[in-house]
């Protein structure tokens, strides 16, 4: 970000503010909905991965959504099996449990959060301090699901301040650019070409560069991902798609 008031200028006229944004009913996702990837590096397979409204849940009262994506790939060199899983309220589309399954070359990782949006904290699962976490927040596999719901519009980048680590944030989305891709039917769609970032090591890391095409209709499904590894860039492409009714007569096209 230079600091030439024309460029800062013209990057605040493009960026729009959370608050500028409201989430319009109804969702265009339902419990059942599965997204099936294949992972390739370069043009090698390298393995597959998962995106789904896995169930209905209730965490401390609260009726939630359980959202969950698996990666899991091998390499000669580098093998992973990731699995984020996201407790989401059906009403106020807030983060209020997150948990991380790592294990990354055969070193597993275990990290859950229970996040809890009207006291305004989170804390992290063996440890007994509790962290500030801003209003409506939202952890990584969320991200995948609010990006569906929120308008975008190609040439704008969006700020929000709703991932659940308060000093994370804010998180931007650009929408870089409109592209057409293929379904697994072998439809051509159009779709936004979304570049989002969080300050974090994850998926969404700036060193990540990630790369996500959602339909540009009123399913938003996230037909391809990429995203940089340490072994290489890898590209999530969908081959199948589960998708049940929802309330909305949208649908891929």
């Amino acid at each position: 970000m230079t600091a030439v008031v024309l460029l800062l200028m013209l990057f605040q006229a493009a960026t729009v503010p959370a608050s500028r944004v409201s989430i319009p009913p109804p969702l265009p996702f339902a419990v059942g909905e599965t997204l099936s990837y294949s992972a390739k590096l370069g043009m090698l397979t390298l393995g597959s991965a998962t995106l789904e409204v896995a169930g209905m849940d209730s965490v401390r009262g609260a009726e939630t959504f359980r959202f969950r994506f698996r990666l899991q790939g091998k390499s000669v060199f580098y093998s992973l099996d990731d699995v984020l899983e996201s407790w989401v309220g059906t009403r106020d589309f807030s983060s209020r449990r997150f948990v991380q399954d790592f294990r990354e070359n055969d070193k597993p990782k275990h990290r859950q959060f229970e996040i809890y949006p009207d006291s305004g904290f989170y804390r992290e699962q063996g440890r007994d301090t509790t962290f500030a976490t801003p209003k409506e927040p939202l952890d990584d596999a969320a991200f995948f699901y609010f990006v569906r719901v929120t308008p975008l519009q190609v040439g704008k980048k969006y700020v929000y301040d709703r991932y659940f680590r308060k000093d994370k944030n804010p998180v931007t989305i650009e929408v870089v650019k409109r592209e057409k891709m293929e379904l697994p039917d072998g439809r051509e769609v159009s779709c936004l070409v979304l570049h989002p970032i969080i300050d974090t090591k994850g998926l969404f890391s700036k060193r990540s560069d990630t790369r996500i095409w959602l339909t540009d209709d009123g399913r938003r499904l996230p037909v391809q991902i990429r995203t940089k590894f340490p072994f290489g860039t890898v590209t999530l492409r969908l081959k199948n798609m589960v998708l049940p009714p929802v309330a909305t007569s949208t649908s891929a096209r």
